[in-house]
Order: structure tokens, then sequence, then C-alpha cells
């Protein structure tokens, strides 16, 4: 027999969980591939940067910096955001932007690391510049993925650690395999941009997928809440 809860994702109401089984698999399965990414284009910041400013391990310590300082930033702003009419087609949004962010990423990395170079003489505050001018941008909306996807299935104070558990475990294998994949394969395979075009399309995918599903559950539910409506009409 199937339990009723409510869930936000959707609509506001509840709602049998045996229905979404497939929604909750899907938002698990988008902070997956948040992880992946994020992990990705790190690894990637290193290839990018290095024709102008090397690989010396200020060049990391510089990536890493805007990685953390920017997933931190997301956390921040993908929690409050989170607060405010959340729902699964929202939840999509965040991976349009942050394809459509990341896409044109190569094409304006090279000129605006040689303003750069040109401008400052320190390679450890050119290389910090470089990377905040290239990746804050995208890893502050794909670090809004996590918390937002907690936000999501989180209904109950109760459940909120071991859902946050869950889906931060997810998050972190995604950020795992993204990183063994990358640095194996990947780079080895690929060229920067031939890799940075596929990270686009695997996050263009994940919101069209979220709409779609959005979608279909809200005319679900919007057609069950006709069904109840009239057959109250006719009891009374």
């Amino acid at each position: 027999m199937c339990l009723r809860f409510r869930f936000v994702a959707v609509y506001a109401g509840t709602v049998r969980v045996c229905t979404l089984r497939r929604v909750i698999a899907l938002i698990y399965l988008l902070a997956f591939t948040g992880g992946f990414v994020i992990m990705s284009v790190e690894l990637l910041g290193g290839r990018v940067l290095a024709p102008w400013f090397g690989s010396d391990i200020y060049v990391w310590g510089s990536i890493i910096t805007v990685f953390m300082v920017s997933l931190a930033a997301g956390y921040l702003l993908g929690g409050r955001w989170s607060m405010h009419h959340p729902s699964l087609q929202r939840f999509g949004l965040l991976f349009l932007v942050a394809g459509v962010i990341l896409f044109p990423l190569v094409s304006y990395a090279e000129p605006t690391m040689a303003w750069i170079f040109e401008r400052v003489e320190d390679p450890r505050y050119g290389s910090l510049l470089a990377a905040t001018a290239l990746f804050m941008a995208p890893t502050i909306v794909l670090g809004m993925i996590s918390p937002y996807s907690v936000r999501l299935l989180v209904d109950q104070i109760a459940t909120s650690g071991r859902i946050a558990g869950q889906l931060y475990f997810v998050a972190t294998l995604g950020s795992a395999l993204g990183t063994l994949l990358t640095s194996f394969y990947l780079v080895a395979w690929f060229e920067v941009q031939t890799i940075l075009n596929g990270m686009t399309t695997i996050l263009l995918t994940m919101f069209a997928l979220a709409t779609a599903v959005a979608r279909r559950e809200a005319a679900r539910a919007n057609t069950a809440r006709s069904s109840q409506q009239g057959e109250v009409g006719m009891s009374s």
C-alpha cells in the first residue's frame, strides 16, 4: 500500500510515494551529475591555464581556491533560492544556466588570459585572476545544485539529516567519477573544447529531462485534482 506525504518538487499537496519514485531518483541523478561536472571542469582548468601560466603548484592552488570559494557562494545562494517556490522545473534551470555559461568558455579563455598575462607580472596572481574570470560564474551555479536538491526532498525536520547526507554522498560520488574519467581518459582522448562541449550537452540534457518530468507530474497532479473535485461535486 502506498504511503502519502507532501512533496515540494512537483506541487504542494499530498501525493503517493509510489508515483514519485522516479522524480526522487531524478533528483539524485541531477545531484550526481552536478558533482561530476564540477570536478571535470576543475581538472580541465589546469589544461586551460597551462599555456599561459604553466602548471606549477600555485596554478593549481589558484584553481582550487577559486572553485572552493565559488562552491561556498553557490551553496549559500542555492540554499536561499530554494526557499522561494522550490520546484523541479526551477531546479532544472540551474543546469540550463550552467550550460549556457560553460559553453563559450574556451572561446573567450585565450583573450582573457592574454589580457591578464600582459598586465599582471606575478604569475601567481595572474593565474588566480584568470581562474576567477573563467571559472567562478559556472562553478557558483553548479554549487547551487546540492542545496536545492536537498530542499526538494526534505519535507520533515526528522529526516532532513539523512536526506542531506544521502544527497551529498551521491554528489561526492559523482565528483569522484568525474575526476577519474576526466584525468584517466577524457583528456587523453579529446581536446579541452570537446570535453567542455560534452559537459555542456550533459547539463542541457539534465535541464530538458527535469523540465519534461516536472511538466508530466504537474499534468498528472492537475488531472488527479480535477478528478477528486468531480467526485466531491457528484457526492454533494
